[in-house]
Order: structure tokens, then sequence, then C-alpha cells
């Protein structure tokens, strides 16, 4: 059996001014985001569009920075509304202390969505395009995330036989040996979704199957993943023995088939 290392969380002290080691796993998934959206350029459909429809780096330095954005914004009310709605619709001013924590994928990504609209708009770019060209590039950045749950010694599994060789002892979590989820889910929904949607996006596909395709595969992995994660105490399972992760996912799941069979109806994405 292993036992959590407890990692101090505070990565390096200066004076006041702490730095995380979460808050670092952050920078790193926006740089990993911006160095695959270059190299996402390269790729066909993007590499050979010209006049107005042509991308460029600054495309993905202002999809960064209004990804961030979503994120942020996104991740918070989600995790409020989806989570918690009654506790903050009874403490509303709550809803802004992010310092307290709580944020939620689900809401994070409808943010996400939201900041992929307005570039679209703003750039007269085709909304499904921008998604394609995004999908590929974001499960690097949750597997960092899932790197700072683990050194923050959160969102622990579910209690694990004690023969598992990899179960964990985690700090908080009682005497008894967990799932190390954490890890788990930096496997499923960051590197091996990674892989698989960026050798999927080398082909050429009809334009929303590669965003149909993260839809999917997130939402398949996640929701296996939650099997093994500890349900949130204040929550508990919900109906049919699921957790609330699940349970969000299902429409990403749903969504992703909708979305891939009606692009498959589509002309395959070529370059103007």
């Amino acid at each position: 059996m292993l036992i959590h290392p407890q990692i101090n969380p505070v990565a390096l002290q200066l004076g006041p001014l702490a730095v995380h080691w979460y808050g670092i796993t952050y920078l790193v998934a926006f740089a990993l985001f911006m160095f695959l959206g270059v190299r996402r350029l390269r790729h066909e459909p993007y590499a050979s569009l010209s006049g107005t429809q042509a991308w460029s780096r600054r495309d993905v330095e202002d999809i960064l920075f209004l990804g961030v954005m979503g994120v942020v914004i996104g991740g918070r009310l989600g995790y409020c509304l989806f989570y918690k709605p009654g506790y903050y619709l009874s403490h509303p001013l709550e809803v802004f202390f992010v310092w307290q924590g709580g944020m939620s994928f689900h809401g994070g990504m409808l943010g996400v969505v939201g900041a992929m609209l307005w570039f679209a708009h703003s750039r007269r770019k085709p909304w499904l395009q921008v998604a394609d060209f995004v999908a590929p590039c974001v499960p690097t950045g949750l597997a960092a995330g899932r790197v700072g749950n683990f050194i923050n010694g959160e969102l622990w599994g579910r209690v694990a036989d004690p023969s598992l060789p990899w179960a964990m002892l985690f700090r908080g979590a009682g005497d008894v040996p967990r799932h190390p989820s954490q890890v788990y889910q930096f496997l499923l929904e960051g590197l091996l979704l990674f892989v698989l949607l960026w050798l999927y996006a080398r082909k050429p596909r009809r334009t929303g199957q590669v965003a149909a395709a993260f839809l999917f595969g997130y939402g398949v992995l996640r929701f296996v993943a939650e099997f093994f994660r500890e349900p949130d105490d204040f929550l508990g399972l919900l109906s049919f023995g699921l957790s609330m992760g699940q349970w969000l996912c299902l429409p990403m799941i749903v969504g992703g088939i909708g979305l891939w069979w009606w692009a498959g109806q589509r002309p395959v994405a070529r370059s103007t």
C-alpha cells in the first residue's frame, strides 16, 4: 500500500507571496495549449486557408486569452450552479470568493464554448472550425490540472482493495486505501484522449467531427474514471448510483454522437 507523499501545496514562498503548485499547473496548461496550437496551424485545413479565412499565431494567442477567461468564469459559475446552487443562492457574494476553491470542468467547458463563439463571431470564422482547432489542444491542459489535484491530495478515489499494488492512503481520507483517481484521470482524459484526438485530427475530417470526438471521448473517459473517484461528500451518489460528474458527462456523450453524425452529412473540410 502506498502513502500519498503529502507535498506542500506552496511551491515557492516569497515573503507574503505564495506560489502554489496548482497555479503552476494552470500556467503549464496554458503553455502547452500555445505550443500545440502553433503546431496545429500546420494541419489541414488551417495550413492552406488564405485571405480572411487564414489562421495565424495571433489567433492562437487570442483564443488562449479568451479561453482562460472562459475557464475561470465558467468553471466558477458552473461549480456554484451544478454542485451547490442552494448554498450560493443564499450566499450570492461568495460566488466571487474564488480563493475558497470550487471549480467545475463542465462549467469551464461551457465558458470556453462561449469564448470560442465570441472569437468566431469577431473573426468571421465558422464556429465549428474554431472548435475543431481547439479540441486536440485541450487534453494536455486537463492532464496538468490532475497533476495539481494529486499534489494537493484532493479529489481522491473511492475505497480500494488493500491488495491493489497502487492503492494509496490520502491525508484527510481516513485510514483506508483508496484509488489514486487523479492519476487515472491524468492518464485517461489527459494523455490517452490527447493521443487519440491528435492522431484523429491529422486526417481530413468533416467540419465539427474533431470537436465531436472530443465531446464523446472526454465524456466516456470521465464517466469511467468517476467509478473510481469519491463523489462529493455534500452530494454523494445521485439517481441510478451515478455521481454528478457522470450525469454531466451524459449530455457530452450524446451531444458528441449527434454532432459527429450531423457533421458526417456535410462535405469534408478543405482549404479555400
